[in-house]
């Protein structure tokens, strides 16, 4: 090989060895600050630091020797597309396939001065397609779930069955209605119990293509495989619960008055219910905030200092409805309303109905 030729191998290894290394480390941010995910951020550290081990073979001099940006005739040659992401998966599918191409380039012009070096770039080129994989499909689950729940009108709560048949005709029944999040909610049975019904509904769930959510049992949400966890005032802290069940979950957030609606906004909440609004069946309250507090809600959110979809909760039916969607909310998460088979499909549809008649924000 000529000393040209030399020096044109040296500026392309440069080159793609900073591009690579620049796309690893664009994707150790998104898994540690998006996904919060630790092993994730580890292997994409170790790739980035396998690269610079294996790029060690040549002088550091060397390679800063042969770049020669300004006379690089590709530095002007840009895309419309390259100006811009739309969210934050396409900041993710540009860096594994800008890292992927540097990575493949490395290698096969590696291998006309050392092969050694060539075939070390091809393991790490494997390796990164595994992490890769593990890193757009939990980005992706994270973008389902936060579409779907900014989608979301009709959320049903129910409670264990006997046995996986029953829970299984109730949960179909429920999407058959219309119903686009369901929330396991039942401290009557012992934890085997609730594990083994939350696991069967999170698989059935995904199937059906709704979300699943598990009320306070964020140890349960996350073995099972749900989508999230809801949690109350007086339970475990919202930001406590993020550190358990990660940032590729749901976390939901109850609120009874308007100043928890502002604190939910200053945690890792990805949505709030909010009421009572009316007396229901399945809990007791000793005060219902009530259809004021809902305008004060819609208010907020009207205003800009709401962004977290809020879901009007506690008696509501399809005789009471109309007043919840008059106080502005388009969301509602409801018990007894459609816990009968019976007229189940025209309880959903009639309130769906009047929920769609509010603009979701």
């Amino acid at each position: 090989m000529t000393n040209i030729e030399s020096r044109t191998v040296l500026r392309i290894l440069d080159a793609n060895a900073n591009r690579a290394g620049e796309g690893l480390r664009t994707l150790e941010e998104s898994a540690r600050f998006i996904l919060d995910d630790l092993g994730l951020t580890d292997r994409l550290k170790t790739h980035r630091h396998d690269l610079a081990t294996a790029m060690g073979c040549w002088s550091r001099l060397q390679l800063v020797e042969s770049r020669d940006t300004p006379g690089d005739v590709g530095t002007g040659v840009t895309t419309e597309s390259e100006q811009s992401r739309a969210d934050l998966s396409s900041v993710i599918t540009a860096a594994t396939t800008r890292t992927q191409q540097a990575l493949r380039c490395l290698e096969e012009y590696g291998k006309t001065t050392d092969p050694e070096f060539a075939a070390s770039i091809e393991s790490i080129r494997y390796q990164c397609y595994a992490t890769f994989r593990d890193l757009e499909l939990k980005m992706a689950g994270v973008n389902f779930r936060l579409r779907k729940l900014q989608e979301a009108r009709l959320y049903a709560l129910i409670a264990c069955e006997p046995d996986a048949e029953p829970l299984k005709a109730r949960i179909n029944q429920l999407v058959d209605a219309g119903v686009d999040v369901i929330q396991l909610r039942d401290s009557s049975v012992d934890d085997r119990t609730l594990y083994e019904q939350a696991s069967f509904g999170a698989a059935l769930a995904k199937r059906r293509g709704v979300l699943w959510i598990i009320n306070n049992r964020a140890d349960i949400a996350v073995a099972a495989g749900a989508d999230g966890v809801h949690v109350g005032q007086e339970e475990v802290p919202v930001d406590a619960v993020r550190r358990v069940v990660g940032r590729d979950r749901l976390i939901g957030l109850s609120t009874h008055d308007i100043e928890q609606v502002n604190e939910a906004t200053r945690t890792s909440a990805d949505y709030i219910g909010c009421g009572p609004t009316f007396p229901g069946k399945t809990k007791s309250f000793d005060h219902f905030p009530g259809c004021e507090f809902l305008k004060q809600v819609s208010d907020a959110e009207q205003s800009g200092d709401l962004k977290l979809p809020a879901f009007a909760i506690g008696g509501i039916g399809s005789d009471n409805i109309e007043r919840v969607t008059q106080s502005g909310i388009g969301r509602v998460a409801v018990t007894g309303a459609l816990a009968s088979h019976e007229g189940m499909h025209q309880t959903a549809s009639a309130m769906r109905e009047m929920l769609e008649r509010v603009p979701l924000r």
